[in-house]
Order: structure tokens, then C-alpha cells, then sequence
């Protein structure tokens, strides 16, 4: 089941981010640290309506924030749409204990149906230029990659921003 995320459900969420900080640094994947993701970051998702979860008997399996705002980064990005309709995929997460099954494609799926149900016409999203694995997830779906920004809390390296035309 995806829903929206609520309050009380913070610790959880956090956990699984740090869990998966964790395995990516595991395989040399310095994408996520103690900067990001933020519990200030989910709880303005929360007061947004813009976190959802997956959950399996009542357990928050992995996470998905589909915003309506583009980050002051993705400015000088060359997108495939006019900005105003997009929505904007981040934090995507799946605890690593059920990572290979599926969810973070469903959540994709549920984000994209979202967005298309809301009249937008895209979905964007970044990820981490050293997150083969992730890159591949986005291109299988359809995304087309259109240029680089720079997170510096993050990382030194650089993140291809990517768009779905809906």
C-alpha cells in the first residue's frame, strides 16, 4: 500500500534513509550523508503532502517525495518541457533488507500515475552521477538525462537530471 507519510512515522523514515546511506557507501556510493536527507527535509515534505510510503503489514517499507516545487538548481537545466507543470520526484528510498523486489518501481509507478492524474506534464528528478545503478532504473523507465547540477554538502561530484515526458 502508498500513502501519505504522517508525523509520527519521522524515526521510521529516517532509519531506512540511513540504512541505505549505509549499503550505498557500502559499494563506494557517497550519494547520501548526515547532511541529506534531513529530518527537516521530510517533515516540510510532510506539512506539503508531498511524502508517501510503501508499507507491508504496517511496516514502512521505503519511501517517494512528488513535489510540485523545482529547487532553484534545476534552473539552468535545458528541460524537455516549459517549467510550471512538472512534478519532482526525490528521496526516493527502499530499506535495503527489501531492496530487489519491486517497490521502488511501484512507487515510481504510483508517482508517475500521480503526476498524470494531476495534469502535469513531466516528471524530473536528479541522481547521483556515481549511482550507475540508479541511472539505469530511470533510463529503463523512459527518463531522458539532460544535464548536471551540483549538490556540495553532498557530494563533489555531479548529479544528471532527468525528465519523463507524461
Amino acid at each position: 500500500m502508498i500513502r501519505r507519510a504522517k508525523i509520527s512515522e519521522i524515526t521510521d523514515i529516517l532509519s531506512i534513509t540511513k540504512a541505505c546511506a549505509v549499503k550505498m557507501q557500502q559499494n563506494g556510493i557517497f550519494q547520501w550523508n548526515e547532511h541529506y536527507p534531513s529530518k527537516q527535509a521530510f517533515l516540510k515534505d510532510i506539512q506539503r503532502n508531498e511524502l508517501y510510503v510503501i508499507e507491508e503489514n504496517h511496516i514502512i517499507l521505503g519511501t517517494i517525495v512528488i513535489s510540485t516545487l523545482m529547487d532553484d538548481e534545476y534552473i539552468p537545466i535545458q528541460w524537455l518541457t516549459p517549467n510550471g507543470n512538472s512534478s519532482y520526484i526525490h528521496r526516493l528510498s527502499v530499506h535495503p533488507d527489501h531492496q530487489g523486489k519491486g517497490l521502488a518501481q511501484r512507487l515510481m509507478d504510483f508517482a508517475e500515475s500521480h503526476s498524470k492524474k494531476n495534469g502535469f506534464v513531466s516528471v524530473r528528478l536528479d541522481t547521483f552521477s556515481q549511482n550507475k545503478r540508479n541511472q539505469r532504473f530511470y533510463e529503463q523507465r523512459g527518463y531522458q538525462k539532460l544535464g548536471d547540477i551540483f549538490f556540495p554538502k553532498q557530494s563533489e561530484h555531479p548529479f544528471h537530471c532527468y525528465e519523463l515526458v507524461l
